[in-house]
């Protein structure tokens, strides 16, 4: 084998493995709905659905929030349904800060957009909440703030991400 061909052999297996290793699953999901005109009437219930595949990991689960400087509270209630793979329903309401008087917005922002990721883990362990079931979980997420609709909501998503 010529130095030329030797170079070019360890080139392919250097490249090669490198793709394979930029390969590995993510153990992510995250998805997000738009919340029409801004504006998030109680009856519109955005749905996510995933896989759990590994029963034995933690997930941090979180709700992800973008939201226009207009809106109005400092917090935001849901109510948050999980159906899990055998068809047994969590359901439990939760308060979640967005903000304060003194602080402002907890969550990142950018002109008049600010984005929140709220870990929702107390909730769920509050509500016996747990992945012990491969399969397809699905989670509802539906606003139940007094004013209705709830305006300068921009987006509401799910972040589900294996601990690591």
């Amino acid at each position: 084998m010529s130095v030329k061909q030797f170079f070019r052999t360890c080139c392919t297996l250097i490249l090669t493995g490198m793709l394979w290793s930029s390969c590995t699953q993510l153990n992510l999901y995250e998805r997000s709905e738009t919340i029409p005109q801004h504006r998030w009437n109680s009856n519109y219930t955005p749905s996510f659905d995933c896989i759990i595949r590994d029963t034995t990991a933690p997930y941090d689960i979180a709700l992800v929030l973008r939201h226009r400087d207009l809106y109005r509270y400092n917090n935001i209630w849901l109510q948050v349904t999980i159906t899990s793979p055998d068809q047994k329903k969590y359901q439990f309401d939760t308060e979640l800060q967005l903000g304060s008087n003194e602080q402002g917005w907890l969550g990142s922002g950018m002109d008049d957009v600010f984005e929140h990721r709220i870990s929702l883990q107390n909730a769920l362990v509050k509500n016996g909440v747990s992945f012990k079931k491969a399969g397809r979980y699905q989670f509802q997420i539906k606003q139940i703030m007094r004013e209705d609709p709830l305006e300068y909501v921009m987006n509401v998503g799910l972040r589900i991400e294996k601990k690591r």
